[in-house]
C-alpha cells in the first residue's frame, strides 16, 4: 500500500438510474475530474426527507479523484442530477494500492493532464 495518498479521494453519490451515473461518470472522466466511476446498481436507501422515512432502489456512483477536483466534481454532479438535494459524500483515503496513487493523479487535471503511457506498469 501507498502511504502518499493525502490528496486521494472518492466522491459518492446516489442516482435515481443507471442512465443518470452513466451520463455522470461519462461526463467526469471525459472532463478529467475523476479518473474512473464505479457504477453499482441495485442499491436500496432507506433515508429521512422532508420528515417521511422514504425508500428507493437507487444506484450508487463512486468516482475516483483529487482533493483539488472535488469542488469541480460537485458542480458538475449537482449541474446533471435530476434530484433536488443529492446526496454527495466525500471520503479520504487513508491509502491505495501501488500505483493507484500515481494513475489517479495522471487521469485527473483537465486539459494539462498527462495521462500514464499504455507501457506504465506499477510496481508489484
Amino acid at each position: 500500500m501507498s502511504n502518499s495518498v493525502d490528496d486521494l479521494r472518492i466522491v459518492s453519490v446516489t442516482c435515481p438510474d443507471e442512465a443518470t451515473a452513466l451520463a455522470i461518470a461519462r461526463l467526469a472522466v471525459e472532463r478529467r475530474l475523476a479518473a474512473c466511476a464505479n457504477i453499482v446498481p441495485g442499491v436500496r436507501s432507506v433515508y429521512r426527507w422532508m420528515g417521511e422515512i422514504s425508500e428507493d432502489n437507487e444506484v450508487l456512483l463512486s468516482l475516483k479523484t483529487r482533493e483539488d477536483f472535488v469542488e469541480s466534481l460537485f458542480t458538475a454532479i449537482v449541474a446533471n442530477h435530476p434530484f433536488q438535494q443529492p446526496a454527495i459524500e466525500v471520503v479520504a483515503l487513508s491509502g491505495a494500492g501501488r500505483g493507484v496513487a500515481a494513475w489517479v493523479r495522471a487521469e485527473t487535471g483537465g486539459e494539462g493532464s498527462t495521462a500514464l503511457p499504455k507501457t506504465f506498469r506499477p510496481v508489484e
